[in-house]
């Protein structure tokens, strides 16, 4: 996943449990959010009109959701600082892309569901762009 907070992922009831579960079944499970000390938080609030700190205060809150994940195998959590053009939410060969519109949050944007398949290679773009801001990230401390 890679997303400046994702709240409508993390505050669901069951999302810490059902992680949990995942993980101790095998899965890998990578979470990327924005670090609410970065530039990106203050120029999304900014960019969305919500107020100063808005977009800070919704990662704080997310992280809030996913600490009692920091220490369970298979789960691991990172904080960047990219400016993102879109979220990405990927479940093995297949992703959501939630595409960032200026001015608006991005539950009012346009999301992409996508496969990958043998021929074409959008799959594979958004895959790479995840992968570079996933290399760039910090481990979350908390």
């Amino acid at each position: 996943m890679l997303s400046l907070a994702a709240l409508f992922l993390v505050e669901r009831p069951t999302f810490a449990k059902e992680l949990r579960l995942k993980a101790e079944q095998g899965a890998k499970i990578r979470l990327l959010f924005g670090d609410p000390a970065g530039r990106e938080a203050v120029r999304r609030s900014e960019e969305e009109q919500l107020g100063k700190g808005t977009v800070a205060a919704r990662i704080r809150n997310a992280l809030a959701f996913v600490r009692p994940l920091v220490d369970v195998p298979g789960i691991e959590v990172r904080l960047h600082k990219t400016t993102l053009y879109n979220s990405v939410f990927r479940f093995d060969d297949e992703m959501i892309v939630n595409t960032h519109v200026y001015g608006f949050p991005g539950a009012h944007a346009p999301a992409l569901h996508l496969r990958r398949l043998s021929a074409g290679d959008l799959f594979e773009t958004y895959s790479e762009s995840l992968e570079t801001v996933w290399a760039g990230a910090k481990r979350a401390t908390f």
